[in-house]
């Protein structure tokens, strides 16, 4: 009985500690124009894959304000953005920041590949934290 019960206790560990390892949850804010910044965001990103394992972890860049210039294909980060969203990192931009940077300007930024727009930057953030997302904000 002990062997069944020690058995069944060391499975139930294993499974708990699978999962633990399985739901590393990490958003990402940038909401600068600083390209030092935006560099250190992508970094953390990649740096965070390569510790944990792609399979072991959830990321997601979410840039609002001055910082949606980072997910547009002017920025010097363009194709780097691209490859990553390609390697499983999620890229948010705010529609919010679209509409009023379209309204001052008379022109729609244009995301790089692999960009989504969500309604609002700070919105998308408090729901990732809401759903266990750890925050970040280099």
């Amino acid at each position: 009985m002990k062997k069944i019960t020690s058995f069944a206790l060391v499975a139930f560990l294993l499974l708990i500690s699978t999962q633990v390892l399985a739901s590393n949850k990490v958003v990402i804010q940038v909401s600068t124009n600083d390209p030092v910044t935006q560099k250190i965001a992508l970094n953390n990103a990649v740096n965070l894959q390569k510790a944990l394992g792609m399979d072991n972890v959830e990321i997601e860049i979410v840039a609002y304000g001055p910082g949606l210039g980072l997910l547009t294909r002017k920025n010097e980060q363009s194709t780097r953005v691209a490859s990553l969203s390609a390697q499983d990192i999620k890229f948010s931009a705010c529609g919010n920041t679209i509409k009023k940077v379209t309204k001052k300007t008379g022109k729609t930024p244009v995301l790089t590949d692999g960009v989504e727009v969500v309604p609002g930057g700070v919105i998308r953030i408090m729901e990732l934290q809401q759903q266990g997302y750890a925050y970040i904000r280099p």
